[in-house]
């Protein structure tokens, strides 16, 4: 037998089934235990799942150029960005949740050295009046496609205010959910959303919530225990002219704003959708 070959073989696949890792910390370096996915060639690939720390905003900035910016509903509608540029609003919008903390990634570690971002969820912290604060702020961005997306964000979260309706000091909000188009199809998106639930019970939020644009989307939040709280027709968000604002290609309609009650489910007695 060569000698060589088993010794790579015993290390890579023996050896790691006969030791037993330590329990991980939970914390923002800790990883997620890994799980077997098949990509759309049915190949077997190995799923890591971890926290996202700063250090990881160029590679998940670098994703999310490739994967999310140009195909989201309303970024499409309102011709925010070309897939693969830069686009410096959305790219600060995506920096700031990254430094809460609270985001997880999902790793393709299939090749040995190399590891590609197969897909993330970025969440954030959000308090009473970061949104009345935000929406000030777009007074001073130069964009006018990124004002008009989250001018209409911002005004439906005030006017539907989850803080007073459930009476919280903070939210854990999920802000994105993108899966690189090589790996949609095998439950990633699922994965992302179940694991950002255990990220927020373990940081002891009581409740969660995500603007959900898409269809999509908003299928994966429903099938994890989300609700509807308020909605908004993209077709009744028009100017003085009744022309829509954003126009949302189908089978997209509607904006959600959707919730989890965390720790303390006494919180959804109090829920009615608006």
């Amino acid at each position: 037998m060569d000698f060589k070959r088993w010794t790579i073989h015993l290390l890579r696949y023996r050896i790691p089934k006969i030791l037993i890792p330590h329990p991980f910390q939970w914390g923002a370096k800790r990883m997620f235990k890994n799980r077997r996915f098949s990509d759309s060639a049915g190949c077997d690939t190995r799923m890591e799942f971890k926290m996202i720390g700063p250090e990881h905003c160029d590679q998940v900035l670098e994703h999310l150029r490739r994967s999310f910016f140009a195909d989201e509903p309303l970024n499409k509608a309102a011709g925010l960005c070309q897939n693969g540029v830069n686009c410096s609003a959305l790219e600060i919008h995506c920096a700031e949740a990254i430094q809460d903390r609270m985001s997880v990634m999902a790793v393709d570690a299939k090749d040995e050295g190399s590891c590609k971002i197969a897909g993330v969820v970025l969440n954030g912290i959000l308090k009473p009046d970061d949104t009345a604060r935000a929406l000030e702020k777009l007074e001073e961005t130069k964009d006018i496609h990124f004002r008009v997306i989250f001018e209409m964000l911002h005004k439906h979260n005030i006017e539907h205010n989850l803080f007073e309706h459930f009476d919280v000091k903070s939210i854990f909000d999920v802000r994105i959910l993108s899966v690189d188009s090589c790996y949609r199809g095998q439950g990633i998106a699922n994965e992302l959303v179940k694991r950002s639930v255990e990220v927020a019970r373990k940081n002891g939020f009581r409740l969660m919530k995500a603007d959900a644009t898409g269809i999509f989307s908003q299928k994966i939040f429903r099938s994890h225990g989300f609700k509807v709280f308020s909605e908004l027709p993209y077709c009744k968000y028009t100017d003085e002219n009744g022309k829509m604002i954003l126009p949302v290609e189908a089978p997209h309609i509607k904006l959600q704003q959707i919730y989890k009650t965390v720790c303390g489910d006494e919180l959804d007695d109090k829920a009615k959708p608006h």
